[in-house]
């Protein structure tokens, strides 16, 4: 299957490519305990994620630089008034685009081809990733449109944690990184370019360091096998019993105790 911007997101195109968020959805993050039978269930078209109005904001903001927003209108009217203009709720998006836009550097990094697709075998399966401003022979940039970019976040065994690594984005910059490097033979540096929802948005150029992306790609090479078994259906999935998928289907079997309440995050 050749991917396209048109087929990049359909069902046949995920189920014959992995890809960062499908990953992530079968192995999880810090911040996201992973689920199988959720990661299925999208795969087979049986669920689909809610889109919340801070996903909507960050979706506008994407869409704005990657030259879509045209097609994003008309995919969501929902969140334009009569006369065409942004409802109260996502006006916050044009104020990040503006605060963007008059940065030099950032707009700098946002300056390299857009949503750019590449294909790579990977570890024995194939792989898919599109690229948010990949500047070529320099460097790969992520736009990411964050709630803050300086609030922490506590996980068991760890610690206090950054948003990058919480959310598993170092995860995506390993990946990004290897398939860039398996098409064109160059290992370029990853960056995520910033910015907050906030009532002044804050804004940051932030580089991933290479020992971040060397140590998720080791997890990922040991994590692909399961999701092969699972994607072919030689195994049966784990339920996370959390995500709202889960909610939803969730037969009660027995009672629990409280300290199953606090789950693993």
């Amino acid at each position: 299957m050749i991917l396209t911007s048109e087929n990049y997101y359909m069902q046949e195109a995920n189920r014959e490519y992995l890809s960062v968020s499908q990953y992530k959805d079968f192995c999880g993050t810090l911040g996201k305990p992973p689920c199988e039978e959720l990661a299925l269930a999208k795969l087979n078209g049986e669920w689909e994620e809610e889109m919340t109005t801070p996903l909507l904001i960050g979706s506008y903001v994407d869409s704005h630089f990657e030259g879509t927003l045209d097609l994003f209108r008309a995919q969501h009217p929902e969140i334009y008034t009569k006369q065409g203009s942004l409802k109260t709720d996502y006006k916050k998006a044009d104020e990040i685009i503006n605060r963007i836009e008059k940065d030099e550097l950032f707009m700098k990094y946002m300056s390299g081809k857009k949503q750019v697709i590449m294909t790579a075998d990977m570890f024995g399966v194939p792989w898919k990733i599109k690229m948010d401003s990949y500047i070529e022979d320099i460097c790969i940039v992520d736009l990411k449109v964050m709630k803050s970019l300086r609030e922490s976040h506590y996980v068991r065994d760890y610690g206090l944690m950054d948003f990058i690594r919480y959310w598993g984005y170092d995860i995506q910059a390993a990946v990004y990184q290897k398939i860039v490097e398996i098409n064109t033979g160059k290992q370029l540096p990853f960056y995520i370019a910033a910015a907050s929802k906030e009532k002044e948005t804050d804004i940051e150029i932030i580089q991933i360091p290479q020992e971040w992306m060397d140590d998720r790609l080791m997890e990922v090479q040991k994590n692909v096998p399961k999701i092969v078994a699972l994607k072919n259906g030689e195994i049966c999935p784990i339920r996370c019993e959390v995500c709202d998928y889960c909610k939803r289907s969730k037969v009660l079997t027995g009672a629990i105790w409280p300290d199953n309440l606090l789950g693993e995050i």
